[in-house]
C-alpha cells in the first residue's frame, strides 16, 4: 500500500510539471568562467541511410574583446584510436533543431544552418545512443544560445514537458578540466544544477502540431486549450478513485489467503511425518552397513591369504629355478672343449654361470634368503664351477697363445729376406684370437685376477714375434741401401772456401728410416689398441689404428674389423672410473709388449749417422710427426718409443756438433793465420745443407746447433786475433766480411742465422774503425795529436789563452802544418799502399779505401774547425781542397 502510494505522489508529480509546461519555456542557464563547452558521442547518418563511423560534438564559445562567438565542432576517431577535427558549425547561423519522425527511439535530429552554400544539400543528420545524450545536447545549445546569441533556434519534434521533466531530474554538477596543450580552460558540461535552472514561456517553443495534440488531449475532457487548472484539478480526482480502488481490491482477497495458510500448515505436518519416517530408516540401514563391512572384512582375509599362499608358491619355484643347474652347462664348464666349434656352447654356460652367481647375490635376491642353507650350499657349488672352468680356460689360451707364434716363427715366409722386404702381417693372427674375445669377457667377469697371468703369457709370446720381425726388417732395409759415406770432417783442413766431398746425395738413408717407421709404428699402435680391446682394458675410446702418414694396406682393414668386433664385446659394463684406474695396468703389460724392439729402430739411426751425420735433422722431423700424430691411452709406449728414438737422434747429432765445434777450436793451435779462416766459407756450405735436410719440427734443433757453432766460431776468431795483436782488425774484418758474404743468402729466410749475421756486420764495423784509425795517425800523427791537446785545453780554459800555451803558440801549429800537410799527396798515397799491404782480400780494398778517406776528411774538418776557432789569423788547406785531392787520388 505504502508502495503505490509513493508510485502516485511521482504520477502526481509528473502530470504536474507537465501542465507547468505547457506555460513556460525551457532555458537552461550555465555559469562559466570563460567559455562553455560540451562533449557527446553520436553516429552521423550517412548516404543512403548507412551508419558512419562514430563522431564527437563538442559546444565551445571564444571571446573576443565583447564579443563572444559559440561553435559546434565536429570531431572524428583516427585510425589510431585519436580524435581529431573534422568539422566546426557556428551556432549564430543555426535556425532550426528538428527530430526526425521516422525514428521511433527519437534519438536523430537535424540542425538547420541559414549559410550552407548551396539549398539542395540536407542539413547534417546525428542520431545519438540515447535520448539523455541528446536532451543533454539541446539543451547546452538551448542555453548557450540564450546566453551568448540573445535568441533561440526552432524546435520541431521535441515535447516541451518532457523536455521540463527531463531537466528536473538529470541536474549533476559541472565538471571542468584542464588542457595542458593549449593552455586554456575548458568546460565540459554534463549537466545543470537546481539553481540554475530557469523556465519562461515563449510561445515560439510550442509548434503547432504538439499545440494540435494538446487540444485532442484536452477535448477528451471537455475542456479548452486555456483551461489548464481545471484540468490539473480533474487528473487529481481521477488520481484519488485510483488509490480507492486499489485499497478496496486489496481488501476482497483475505479469504483467499486463508485459505492459503490453512494449506501451508498441512503441508508442514506432512512434511514432520517424513522425517520421524526417515530417522527409522536410518537406523536400521546402519545396522545393515555395519553386518555388510564384517562380512567383507573376513572375506578379505580369505583372498588375502589365497593370494599369499599362491605367491609363496610361486617364489619357491623361481628359487628352485634358481638353484638347478643345467646337466649340459655344467659339463662344459667342467670337462667340455675350447675348440672354435664348441665355443659357442662355451660361452652359453659362461654367461649361464654369471647370471646364476648374480641371481644369488643380495641385490638380486632378497635378504631375506641370504641365511638358507640351500642358497649357501648351492653358492658354494657355482663358486666351485667357476673356478674350475677358469683354470681350465686361462691354461688352454696360455697355451694356445704360444703356439700361434711359435707357428708364425718357424714360418720364415712371415719375416724379410735377403732382396725382399716384408711387410708383417697379423690379421690371421688376429682373426684367430679375435674367436676367444668373448670368453676372455666371461673370464674377467668371473674372475679378475685370471687376466693378469694370460696377458703376462700373450705380451711374452708376441714380444718374440715382433722383435723377430723388427730386427730382419732393420737388418734386410740396411743391406738394401746403397748410399755413399760422407766425412764427419766438416769445418777442418786446409784453407780453401769449398768442399766438393760432401756433396754426395743420400736422400735414401732418410728414406729408409721414414720407411722403417711407416712400417712400424702403425703395425705397434694397432698391436697395442688391439691388445687393450682383447685383453678386456678398461681405457678410454682409442683413436682409429696407424699414424702420420698411415696407408691404408690390405691388412689394415682386418685390423680395424678385428679391432671394432672386440669393442663391441659387452662394452655396457664400462665406467668412466674404472678406465682410468686401468690405464697403468695397460702401460705397463705394453712396455712387456713392447720392449727390446728400439734397439732395432736405434740400430738403424745409427747406420744413417755413420752414412751422413746430417741425416739426423731430417730424420728428427719425420720422427716428431709420428710422435704428434698418437694421441690414443692404448699408444702410450708407441710414444715413449718415440721419444726414445727422438733422444738418440738428438744425441747422435749434437755428438756431431761438438765433433765440429772440437774441428773449429783446433785452428787456433795452428801458427800465425792469415786471411780467412777455413771455417768460415766451410760453415756457409754446412749451413745449406743442414736447412735442405730440415722437416717439419727440426727447426729447433738445427737453431741450437747453429748457434753452438758461431759461437764457438767467433770466439775462436777472437782468440786467433789476440795471438797478433798487430794484425788482429786486419783478421777481424776479412773473416766478418767472409762470414757476412756466405750467409747472405741464409740470413734473409734463417732469423737464428740473421741474429748472428749482424752481430758479425758490427764487429766487421769496430774492426774497420780500429784498423783506418790506426793507418791515419801513422801517417798524420803530428797534426792530430796537436788537435787533441787543443781539444784537452779546451776543457779548462778559454779558446783565447790556449795560442799562449806552451808547444801550442802560433809557430808551432805552423810548424805542425808545414810538417804533416807538406807533400801530402804522398802521405796519402802512403796510407792506400798501407791499407793494401796486409789485406789478402782484394775485394774488400774499395769499400775500406773509400771509409778511410771519410774518416781522414771528417777528422781533418774537425782540426780545420779547431784552427779556425783559436787561431783565425792562420791559414792551412781548406777541407774542399783536401777532398778534391783525395778525389783524384
Amino acid at each position: 500500500m505504502a508502495k503505490s502510494s509513493a508510485d502516485d505522489g511521482e504520477l502526481r508529480r509528473a502530470c504536474e510539471a507537465a501542465i507547468e509546461g505547457t506555460k513556460q519555456k525551457i532555458v537552461m542557464s550555465i555559469r562559466v568562467a570563460k567559455s562553455h563547452g560540451v562533449w557527446g558521442k553520436s553516429a552521423k547518418i550517412g548516404r543512403g541511410g548507412a551508419m558512419a563511423k562514430p563522431r564527437v560534438l563538442a559546444i565551445s564559445t571564444k571571446s573576443k574583446g565583447q564579443r563572444v562567438q559559440a561553435f559546434l565542432r565536429v570531431l572524428k576517431y583516427s585510425t589510431g584510436g585519436v580524435l581529431e577535427p573534422a568539422k566546426i558549425y557556428k551556432l549564430k547561423h543555426l535556425t532550426k533543431v528538428e527530430v526526425v519522425s521516422n525514428d521511433p527511439s527519437g534519438c536523430t535530429f537535424t540542425l538547420g544552418f541559414d549559410n550552407l552554400r548551396s539549398q539542395s544539400v540536407a542539413p547534417p543528420h546525428w542520431t545519438m545512443r540515447n535520448i539523455d545524450d541528446r536532451n543533454r545536447l539541446v539543451m547546452c545549445i538551448f542555453n548557450i544560445c540564450k546566453d551568448v546569441l540573445g535568441r533561440l533556434p526552432k524546435v520541431v519534434g521535441i515535447d516541451v514537458v518532457e523536455m521540463a521533466l527531463w531537466a528536473k531530474d538529470n541536474t549533476p554538477a559541472v565538471a571542468s578540466q584542464q588542457n595542458a596543450q593549449n593552455g586554456s580552460q575548458v568546460e565540459k558540461v554534463v549537466g545543470v544544477e537546481d539553481s540554475d535552472t530557469k523556465v519562461t514561456v515563449e510561445r515560439e517553443l510550442v509548434s503547432q502540431a504538439e499545440e494540435d495534440d494538446m487540444e485532442a488531449l484536452l477535448g477528451t475532457y471537455v475542456m479548452g486549450i486555456g483551461e489548464a487548472e481545471a484540468f490539473s484539478e480533474r487528473l487529481k480526482r481521477e488520481l484519488q478513485a485510483l488509490e480507492a480502488a486499489n485499497v478496496h481490491a486489496i481488501l476482497e482477497s483475505e479469504p483467499l489467503i486463508g485459505e492459503v495458510l490453512q494449506g501451508l500448515e498441512a503441508a508442514s505436518n506432512c512434511v514432520e511425518d517424513m522425517d520421524e519416517w526417515l530417522g527409522i530408516f536410518n537406523v536400521k540401514l546402519r545396522h545393515m552397513r555395519e553386518d555388510i563391512e564384517s562380512i567383507e572384512t573376513r572375506n578379505n582375509k580369505l583372498q588375502m591369504q589365497s593370494v599369499n599362499n599362491e605367491s609363496l608358491i610361486d617364489e619357491l619355484d623361481k628359487l628352485l629355478e634358481r638353484l638347478r643347474i643345467p646337466p649340459e652347462y655344467a659339463s662344459c664348464l667342467t670337462g667340455g672343449s675350447f675348440d672354435e666349434a664348441r665355443m659357442l656352447q662355451n660361452i652359453e654356460a659362461c654367461e649361464w654361470l654369471t647370471s646364476a652367481i648374480r641371481g644369488l647375490e643380495v641385490p638380486n635376491l632378497d635378504p631375506c634368503y641370504g641365511n638358507m642353507l640351500a642358497i649357501k650350499e648351492k653358492q658354494a657349488e657355482l663358486e666351485k664351477l667357476k673356478s674350475t672352468f677358469v683354470r681350465r680356460a686361462s691354461e688352454f689360451l696360455r697355451n694356445y697363445f704360444a703356439s700361434l707364434v711359435d707357428f708364425m716363427i718357424s714360418d720364415k715366409s712371415y719375416f724379410s729376406q735377403r732382396g725382399q722386404l716384408k711387410r708383417p702381417d697379423h690379421a690371421d693372427l688376429r682373426y684367430k684370437c679375435r674367436t676367444y674375445a668373448r670368453l676372455l669377457q666371461h673370464l674377467k667377469s668371473l674372475d679378475k685376477n685370471c687376466l693378469g697371468p694370460l696377458r703376462k703369457a700373450y705380451c711374452s709370446s708376441l714380444n718374440l714375434l715382433l722383435r723377430r720381425e723388427a730386427r730382419e726388417f732393420a737388418n734386410e732395409l740396411r743391406a738394401s741401401t746403397k748410399a755413399s759415406r760422407n766425412p764427419t770432417v766438416w769445418l777442418e783442413g786446409s784453407t780453401g772456401s769449398s768442399q766438393s766431398v760432401n756433396n754426395t746425395d743420400t736422400s735414401n738413408v732418410s728414406e729408409a728410416y721414414a720407411k722403417m717407421l711407416t712400417i712400424f709404428i702403425p703395425l705397434l699402435v694397432d698391436e697395442s689398441s688391439f691388445f687393450a680391446h682383447f685383453m678386456c682394458f678398461e681405457v678410454p675410446a682409442l683413436a682409429p689404428p696407424g699414424g702420420p702418414n698411415h696407408k691404408n694396406g690390405s691388412n689394415d682393414d682386418d685390423a680395424n674389423e678385428d679391432d671394432l668386433g672386440i669393442m663391441d664385446i659387452d662394452d655396457s659394463d664400462s665406467k668412466n672410473g674404472k678406465k682410468i684406474s686401468e690405464l697403468p695396468a695397460l702401460n705397463e703389460s705394453l712396455r712387456d709388449l713392447l720392449d727390446g724392439i728400439q734397439e732395432d729402430f736405434h740400430a738403424v739411426v745409427d747406420w744413417a749417422y755413420k752414412i751422413d751425420p746430417l741425416r739426423c735433422i731430417s730424420m728428427h722431423g719425420i720422427t716428431e710427426r709420428y710422435i704428434s700424430g698418437q694421441k690414443a691411452d692404448a699408444a702410450g709406449f708407441v710414444r715413449l718409443l718415440l721419444d726414445a728414438l727422438e733422444d738418440r737422434i738428438s744425441t747422435q747429432f749434437a755428438r756431431f756438433v761438438d765433433e765440429a765445434c772440437h774441428q773449429i777450436e783446433r785452428n787456433e793451435r795452428n801458427v800465425r793465420q792469415m786471411g780467412v779462416l777455413s771455417y768460415i766459407p766451410r760453415f756457409a756450405t754446412l749451413a745449406t745443407r743442414m736447412e735442405q735436410y730440415i722437416q717439419g719440427q727440426s727447426r729447433d734443433l738445427v737453431d741450437q746447433a747453429y748457434t753452438k757453432f758461431v759461437s764457438i766460431m767467433f770466439a775462436t776468431l777472437d782468440k786467433i786475433a789476440q795471438a797478433d795483436p798487430k794484425y788482429a782488425d786486419i783478421l777481424l774484418l776479412e773473416n766478418y766480411a767472409a762470414f757476412q758474404n756466405s750467409l747472405y743468402d741464409l740470413a734473409n729466410v734463417v732469423p737464428t742465422l740473421a741474429k748472428f749475421y749482424h752481430q758479425a756486420s758490427e764487429s766487421y764495423e769496430q774492426a774497420c774503425t780500429r784498423h783506418i784509425s790506426v793507418i791515419i795517425y801513422y801517417n798524420f800523427e803530428r797534426l792530430f795529436q796537436f788537435a787533441r791537446k787543443i781539444e784537452d785545453l779546451m776543457y779548462t780554459i778559454t779558446p783565447e789563452e790556449i795560442p799562449f800555451q806552451l808547444g801550442l803558440s802560433k809557430m808551432d801549429l805552423r810548424k805542425v802544418v808545414k810538417s804533416s800537410l807538406t807533400g801530402v799527396d804522398k802521405s796519402i798515397m802512403a796510407m792506400y799502399k798501407k791499407l793494401q799491404k796486409n789485406l789478402t782480400s782484394e775485394e774488400l780494398l774499395p769499400s775500406l779505401w773509400d771509409k778511410c778517406k771519410k774518416e781522414f776528411l771528417d777528422k781533418y774538418d774537425s782540426f780545420a774547425q779547431l784552427v779556425a776557432k783559436i787561431y783565425p789569423s792562420e791559414n792551412i788547406p781548406s777541407v774542399s781542397e783536401m777532398r778534391d785531392l783525395l778525389a783524384s787520388m
